[in-house]
């Protein structure tokens, strides 16, 4: 079935049809990895436990030097040792603090990075990869990241999805998850027609209605359509991925919560 440029079914489609191409290649953003230091990229990659940190980091900064967090920390620290952070916090915060800082947030990163070691180590017997393994639900995996500090729903919903679409986890109830409401995503939704309202429950409501079967896999589609193309000022509709068939509410924005964003 065809659907006219402009429309909301035409829209999803092709939103859709995005979302299925990066998750065919793994992708993470635009030249495919979480940052534009190799080494850092490993890091994360590599490692469990620092892509949950990382995840600490994605808020108020770049998405690149969010991610590229972790393992900045493990240098200035001179380990990665989750025992180590969780005795001695005040070491964790002298090296977010050292200059240049390693996040906007200096006072709020440290505690919630020496809270995350500790639950791993309480709960998950220092292996964050416990916290997702093979075969888990989507909403169980959900649960589970929302009790860590510096975790709200839009970070959960977005490392899910990640989980599932590049590091490859086989998760359950892919239909039970949601795209993130993230500045960006809230942005190109409002302006592609999605919704008419910028709220969660639109949104989301909206990415389960376009893609059923999993609502989450427009996540980085979105996020990235709204980043590189649909920015706030000066949008570049002709070169889109939607430009064919978005009705280019240009006028419409976001305001309130979320003015910055640091995704992958």
């Amino acid at each position: 079935m065809s659907f006219p440029d402009g429309s909301p079914e035409a829209v999803a489609r092709a939103l859709v049809a995005y979302g299925r191409e990066l998750a065919e290649t793994g992708a993470v953003q635009v030249g495919g990895a979480f940052t534009t230091d190799p080494a850092a990229d490993a890091f994360i990659k590599s490692a469990p436990e620092a892509f949950l940190m990382g995840v600490l980091f994605t808020q108020g900064i770049p998405a690149e030097r969010a991610w590229s967090g972790p393992y900045l920390l493990s240098l200035r620290l001179g380990h990665f040792d989750l025992e180590r952070m969780v005795r001695s916090p005040e070491e964790v915060a002298r090296a977010f603090e050292t200059a240049p800082a390693l996040h906007r947030f200096v006072r709020t990163l440290p505690g919630w990075v020496c809270s995350a070691a500790s639950r791993l180590l309480d709960e998950y017997d220092g292996r964050a990869a416990s916290i997702w393994p093979p075969g888990a639900h989507v909403i169980d995996v959900t649960e589970r990241l929302l009790k860590f500090r510096g975790i709200g729903e839009k970070k959960a919903a977005m490392a899910v999805e990640i989980l599932a679409r590049s590091f490859g986890v086989p998760l359950a109830g892919l239909e039970c998850g949601t795209v993130a409401y993230d500045v960006h995503v809230r942005r190109v939704f409002l302006r592609a027609g999605l919704v008419e309202h910028d709220t969660a429950m639109d949104v989301h409501r909206a990415a389960e209605a376009a893609c059923p079967e999993a609502p989450g896999s427009l996540d980085l589609a979105t996020w990235l359509i709204g980043r590189e193309w649909c920015r706030p000022r000066v949008p570049d509709c002709e070169r889109c991925r939607l430009g064919t068939v978005c009705p280019r509410y240009v006028d419409r924005t976001v305001v309130g919560v979320g003015a910055r964003s640091a995704r992958p």
